[in-house]
């Protein structure tokens, strides 16, 4: 389960992050998948974790608007990554902009991880009461 919240390195000029040692002891191999988030972050999952959150998006009816629109959003801007020994990966570039990322935070949120602008996450708790 992915837990806890990190201030990762990251080298803006080359879009390079690290996972937190804690995230990756986690994932049963150096690939992941990326993906645009709600909120303006971006979501990690493990292949296991994706393939389930997939399978979910699946199951929904075809015929219904909303389960089209987020199996679009859901498939058409995720991206398999690999990551070096030390964890670090880069992060696409569409991904990037969309999140507008310039210093990371990386949260765990159980089934998957999340990266955040940190000043976006602190807002964002300060909208879920208080949380900072």
């Amino acid at each position: 389960m992915f837990l806890g919240s990190y201030t990762p390195s990251f080298d803006k000029e080359t879009r390079r992050i690290a996972l937190p040692k804690k995230i990756r002891e986690y994932l049963a191999t150096s690939e992941i998948i990326l993906s645009f988030g709600f909120e303006k972050c971006i979501f990690g999952f493990d292949i296991q974790s994706w393939e389930k959150e997939s399978a979910e998006r699946l199951s929904e009816p075809l015929t219904d608007r909303s389960s089209r629109d987020l199996r679009r959003l859901f498939f058409s801007t995720a991206e398999f990554v690999r990551f070096d020994d030390q964890g670090r990966f880069v992060i696409p570039s569409n991904l990037l902009e969309y999140a507008q990322i310039k210093n990371p935070k990386i949260i765990g949120a159980g089934d998957h991880f999340e990266i955040w602008d940190e000043g976006e996450w602190e807002e964002h708790q300060k909208r879920l009461g208080g949380l900072k």
